[in-house]
């Protein structure tokens, strides 16, 4: 697993922890991210702008410190279709 800031962009990945304490876990709750919620990346703006992922249809940017704290899995092209 990876943070979601070495994913590739483009790619689709779950989420599979959130390191950090109550106060982001919380924060990232209300943005819709989750342990187990499906992500695809969209965009990482260079010199450590943000990162903008697609969650459900929402693009989100996330600050690249934050993305960071986002351990995700890679979904491969045959998961996605079955």
């Amino acid at each position: 697993m990876i943070s979601l800031t070495e994913l590739e962009v483009g790619k689709q990945a779950v989420i599979g922890e959130i390191k950090g304490g109550f106060g982001l876990k919380q924060r990232f709750e209300s943005l819709n991210l989750r342990e187990g919620k499906s992500i695809k990346k969209i965009s990482a703006a260079p010199f450590h702008g943000p990162v903008v992922i697609d969650v459900g249809g929402c693009k989100i940017a996330i600050g690249r410190k934050m993305a960071s704290k986002i351990i995700v899995e890679i979904m491969h092209e045959n998961t996605l279709n079955g």
